[in-house]
């Protein structure tokens, strides 16, 4: 289904100097003659000015050996602005009051949503035909994603849509003579076995059944790690489609009360880690490999990277085997995921042949040679074949991480982006099947797409309030029927504006 933003939202930053930006896009001859001429023509040496996050160690420097690869062949001077991700939005702010963008550069959803009808962006859908790994690797209904009918004001930044995977201490079942948990019921016996049999053979009882974080934006798990429970008892990732009208997640009476109760149980039993309300981003994670936790969601291309390496020092006979979200009482199961929002745009004032050779650029990255180029870097340089199926990275790729493109700006629609020829294939199908097991089984916010105003300026505030209701439910501070009160202060405070604001779009789309 497409899905248009009402851009109801309003803008903060700057609306004068953004709406000076050009008017529409020059038509180049070459171009309206028809054909290919443009996209196909590399014989002009172009600059083009690139700008993207960059998270712990920076990006690299100008004569990187990736960018002189790509400027030779793609005949261009590519220079590309790192900026750190903390500081990205307000990067934004100061090029916006300059109404000085660079060529092509990465936008966050948030801001995507405010400019994209303020002539700032390209709109990139008339030209996608010239560009085949554009079309094959990005999604139709992707590209479609906040963005106004018949119009393609950026290409995707793709995250996957339900990457992190339950991972279960298969050496603690066989200890504890439990098979993997397939219902509700199951996995709570398990953690609770966990929690109170000493699976780690101490003589002290000082494991968690289960852990998670709270997440202020009302997720039941900091970027829901504990997500793979609430679709037991019903619950929507985020908004349901229930009788042609959209239900968020907040205002679900009976699936709280029965979802709710089940954590109340297992905090009142000691299943559920009592540390939870203070806990913080990955803490669960972390007692998972500190060995004081036997279940956490993980992300399966660190699996052999991150996770597993401390706790083989913990345990060397740790074991990890992946289980997929527990069935509830109605057969219900599932792991919410939400689509790729982000955006990589270009400047809608560049010359059309510029504009080509950056769309060139963007294909190029997707193709076989491209992406193999960027993601595994320079053979004999980054990596070494050994036989057909075999190869060596080297130390270089270590020093260049010639990956950078890969996961700061660019790329396919591919789970595995992280994951390296010159890795263990046994490693890599265990990889494959936790994101093949996933995506069976992930769960659709039926809200995506749409924007409400009042989920703007008062969404943050409302859900944490409610949040923290939830948390006082769960630890026994309230009383379970206490969450009809939370959901009723929800509605007033905004919640029932943002229904109806939802509703409205999904009403125009349908």
């Amino acid at each position: 289904m497409k899905k248009k933003i009402a851009l109801t939202v309003s803008c903060l930053l700057l609306t004068g100097t953004i709406a000076g930006c050009s008017g529409g896009q020059v038509v180049d001859k070459k171009e309206a003659a028809g054909g290919k001429a443009v996209a196909n023509d590399l014989g002009e040496k172009m600059t083009i000015n690139l700008m993207t996050r960059s998270y712990a160690g920076g990006g690299w420097p100008p004569n990187h050996p990736i960018i002189e690869e790509l400027n030779k062949k793609l005949n261009i001077d590519l220079k590309i602005e790192w900026v750190p991700s903390a500081n990205y939005p307000e990067k934004l702010n100061v090029l916006a009051a300059a109404n000085n963008f660079p060529d092509v550069f990465y936008m966050t959803n948030t801001e995507y949503v405010k400019w994209q009808e303020r002539n700032v962006f390209m709109d990139v859908k008339p030209e996608l035909s010239k560009y085949p790994n554009i079309t094959k690797y990005i999604p139709e209904v992707s590209l479609q994603h906040f963005n106004p009918k018949d119009k393609y004001y950026g290409i995707p930044f793709y995250y996957q849509e339900a990457r992190d995977s339950l991972a279960m201490r298969k050496d603690w079942l066989d200890k504890l003579g439990l098979k993997a948990p397939e219902t509700i019921d199951e996995f709570y016996e398990v953690t609770k076995a966990f929690a109170t049999k000493d699976p780690d053979g101490n003589g002290k009882q000082d494991t968690v059944g289960f852990s998670m974080e709270i997440s202020p934006g009302g997720a039941f798990g900091f970027k829901g790690t504990a997500n793979y429970l609430t679709a037991s008892f019903g619950l929507a990732n985020k908004w349901k489609l229930d009788n042609g009208k959209l239900v968020p997640m907040q205002v679900q009476s009976k699936e709280l009360k029965d979802f709710i109760g089940f954590m109340r149980k297992a905090y009142a039993e000691g299943v559920l880690d009592k540390d939870f309300p203070i806990l913080k981003s990955r803490d669960s994670l972390n007692k998972l490999e500190a060995g004081k936790s036997g279940v956490a969601n993980v992300n399966p291309q660190q699996l052999y990277i991150e996770t597993l390496p401390p706790l083989m020092k913990v345990d060397p006979k740790a074991e990890l085997v992946q289980i997929l979200p527990p069935k509830g009482p109605s057969g219900k199961s599932g792991m919410p995921g939400d689509p790729t929002s982000d955006k990589i745009v270009i400047n809608s004032k560049l010359d059309p042949k510029k504009q080509q050779r950056i769309l060139k650029m963007m294909d190029y990255l997707l193709s076989d040679e491209g992406y193999d180029l960027v993601k595994h870097g320079i053979e004999g340089v980054h990596y070494k074949k050994i036989s057909d199926t075999k190869y060596e990275q080297l130390e270089a790729s270590t020093k260049d991480r010639q990956f950078l493109l890969v996961g700061w700006f660019f790329k396919r629609f591919d789970p595995m982006f992280l994951i390296y020829k010159w890795m263990d294939p046994k490693e890599i199908a265990t990889i494959k099947s936790y994101f093949d097991n996933n995506e069976k089984v992930k769960i659709a916010n039926d809200g995506f797409g749409f924007v409400s105003e009042t989920a703007t300026k008062v969404g943050t505030t409302i859900d944490k309030k409610w949040m923290d209701s939830m948390v006082k439910i769960i630890v026994g501070q309230e009383p379970i029927d206490g969450i009809d009160k939370v959901i009723a202060d929800w509605k007033a405070a905004g919640g029932d504006a943002i229904i109806k604001e939802m509703n409205e779009q999904y009403q125009k789309q349908k």
